[in-house]
């Protein structure tokens, strides 16, 4: 059942997956729209340089840090509840990078030239610019999602071969046995995979933390109210933590339900999840009293206008209060222990959580640079329709490839869940 390439997915899930790669093509063309035409078809203006394109690449790499941290971190502290979910965690990882990525193409306006910000042999001996912020998005996103893919194609191995030798079809049988890439199974095989699986979880746990800070530092580094402050690389991971935990919950209540896996992915790891958003829920209301009180404390003028009379009581006050609530406290309902192994409660949290860090995203993002240390440098954002065609193409996209790893790729790691109940019955 763990490794059925028969199954088929249902007709309500076959309207999701057409709906979700028609809302995709939408973005796809809206991308190409703005490629050709250019960034004036965004928000974007001065004094807002960064609108929506930012906000989204920011809450993008935050999704993607919970599979690394549920695949990586918990592996090498030996949690044996983690090879439920890994899978699904980490292609999720995978898809919220592909995500992100196009944001900063995007935003250089001509996306042929990226090669730029790469250390590419230059005749010139043009390097790029290390001092820039988007030199370490690039650098950051494009780290993370080598080590991200090389970690998941690394675990699914055993699984592409037990694949293989189970696929009915000649065509898929050679197409898993290419991915496999010749997996026997044997004692030699099975060790070398284990110590590859530890060394590149050593690798990857850090990223969990180091990728982002470097996007918190792109704020921190800046002189803008609201930004500049030595709080922002814990806030961002955290922040990231928070809301991959969020989408994983999301994904998997519904995706365990689709392919019948109650069984496997029990109620046991919805509540070791619950336990962590309700961690870092936790954490986020401190790094939100810390951030007010540290602008209450420096006194500087701008950064307690904007922290302390805009957010909270100005124009975007309804915004500010929205994700004070969906971040803080719908995650405290998760003290109690039957709403943390209630699927739709689960889904609702999860939900919230995710917007509130969108609206998190945004304030910093696009708000902050509204109101600049000069009155007479202020301005205002307002998000086009391409902005908001760009954003729902990569909700599209992101489903769009989520439902396809459900239909094509084993959707729990098999080899570790068999080998778990083994040493259970024993």
């Amino acid at each position: 059942m763990l490794l059925d390439p028969l199954w088929t997915p249902t007709p309500e899930l076959r309207r999701w997956f057409l709906a979700s790669g028609a809302v995709a093509l939408v973005g796809a063309l809206a991308m190409t729209y703005t490629v050709t035409t250019g960034i004036g078809t965004w928000g974007n203006d001065i004094p807002v340089a960064w609108g929506f394109g930012i906000t989204n690449l920011v809450w993008w790499i935050g999704i993607g840090h919970a599979g690394t941290f549920i695949s990586a971190f918990l592996l090498l502290l030996e949690q044996g509840w983690r090879s439920a979910i890994n899978r699904l965690a980490e292609a999720m990882t995978l898809f919220a990078l592909v995500n992100a990525a196009l944001f900063p193409l995007l935003h250089l306006g001509r996306p042929w030239l990226v090669y730029w910000f790469l250390p590419y042999p230059s005749t010139m001996g043009v390097w790029p610019q290390l001092r820039s912020a988007l030199v370490w998005d690039v650098f950051a996103i494009s780290t993370y999602l080598t080590v991200s893919l090389l970690f998941w194609y690394t675990g699914l191995l055993p699984d592409l071969a037990a694949a293989r030798d189970r696929a009915p079809e000649r065509w898929r049988r050679r197409l898993y046995g290419i991915f496999a890439l010749g997996w026997r199974g044997s004692s030699r095989e099975w060790a070398r995979w284990r110590l590859a699986s530890l060394l590149m979880a050593g690798v990857a746990t850090p990223l969990v933390v180091s990728v982002h800070t470097i996007i918190g530092l792109d704020f921190a580094t800046a002189l803008a109210p609201g930004w500049h402050s030595t709080i922002f690389p814990p806030y961002f991971v955290i922040g990231a933590l928070h809301s991959g935990f969020a989408m994983v919950l999301v994904l998997l209540v519904p995706s365990r339900a689709v392919r019948g896996f109650e069984a496997v992915v029990t109620g046991r790891h919805l509540d070791a999840l619950s336990r962590l958003l309700l961690v870092t829920g936790c954490l986020m209301t401190l790094c939100y009293a810390i951030e007010a009180y540290t602008a209450w404390l420096g006194g500087e003028a701008s950064e307690v206008r904007v922290m302390l009379r805009e957010r909270p009581l100005g124009a975007i006050a309804p915004l500010f209060w929205t994700m004070l609530v969906c971040n803080c406290l719908v995650p405290q309902a998760l003290w109690v222990s039957a709403l943390r192994r209630s699927p739709a409660a689960l889904v609702g949290v999860g939900l919230a959580v995710l917007l509130g860090m969108w609206l998190e995203r945004y304030i910093i993002v696009a708000r902050s640079l509204t109101h600049d240390h000069l009155p007479s440098s202020w301005g205002r954002f307002v998000p086009t329709v391409v902005d908001g065609a760009i954003f729902a193409g990569t909700l599209g996209l992101f489903l769009f490839l989520f439902l396809s790893f459900l239909r094509l790729v084993p959707y729990v790691a098999a080899s570790e869940v068999k080998k778990l109940a083994r040493e259970r019955s024993t």
